[in-house]
């Protein structure tokens, strides 16, 4: 019985050694692999220019530290929310010049259209390129109403000399590149002209709403800005640190 006993103590001591070795080989391994490698950034779909990135379209891929890039998107926010400048392929690393990150650019199944001037009532003097605006329908004998249940993104805002209107100081893209809240706020106060154009990024649809309600003269829009609907990173950022 002893004999017996003893026997299988010493397997048992021999397996659990083993097996404390081979966690110890495969937890060396796996902090190796880590040490090698890269966690970065993909999409786990086609992604097609234009298009918005949503969390749920991305994913952690490792590639070996030899093959990095600085420009590869590491961090989830630096790529959640932002629109695609070109496709992008499933799996592929993503690289950050390849993020559109002020939507200026027009969706995918958008275009840029510049809103006629006689099809314009007023337009909020605070408007820059890269806001998002709401749109209101407004004529005599008409009930105004909201054009759209969401607001738009503007694409640029022209002078009567086709310049683009902007702080004096600091460019408001400048400053929403740089999440400076105060330049952002002066380049909406010091205005180097009056608003003459405005080029809004529509769907067909939304362009043939606007042309069919502001067509004849007896409707005109009123564009307006609102905080609470602004696209801009740096007032996302605002948002979810109040």
């Amino acid at each position: 019985m002893g004999r017996g006993r003893n026997r299988w103590i010493g397997v048992t001591a021999a397996v659990l050694s083993a097996a404390l070795v081979y966690g110890l080989y495969m937890l060396q391994r796996q902090q190796l692999v880590h040490q090698e490698t890269v966690a970065v950034l993909a999409p786990k779909r086609f992604v097609a220019a234009g298009e918005k990135l949503e969390r749920t379209d991305l994913e952690w891929i490792r590639m070996p530290a030899g093959a990095y890039s600085s420009d590869m998107v590491t961090e989830l926010d630096a790529a959640s929310g932002k629109e695609t400048a070109i496709p992008l392929g499933r799996g592929e690393a993503i690289r950050d010049w390849k993020l559109n990150e002020h939507q200026l650019q027009p969706l995918s199944g958008q275009s840029t259209f510049q809103i006629p001037k006689d099809y314009v009532r007023s337009v909020s003097n605070g408007i820059r390129a890269g806001d998002r605006v709401l749109l209101y329908g407004s004529g005599e004998g008409n009930e105004s109403r909201r054009v759209f249940g969401e607001p738009v993104v503007v694409a640029s805002v022209k002078s009567s000399a086709n310049v683009e209107v902007d702080g004096l100081e600091q460019s408001h893209l400048l400053s929403m590149a740089e999440n400076n809240k105060d330049g952002m706020y002066a380049a909406r106060r010091d205005a180097n002209a009056m608003i003459e154009y405005v080029n809004l990024n529509l769907t067909e649809e939304q362009w043939l709403a606007i042309d069919r309600l502001c067509k004849d003269g007896s409707v005109k829009l009123v564009i307006a800005y609102s905080p609470e609907s602004y696209g801009g990173v740096a007032a996302e950022e605002g948002l979810r640190n109040e």
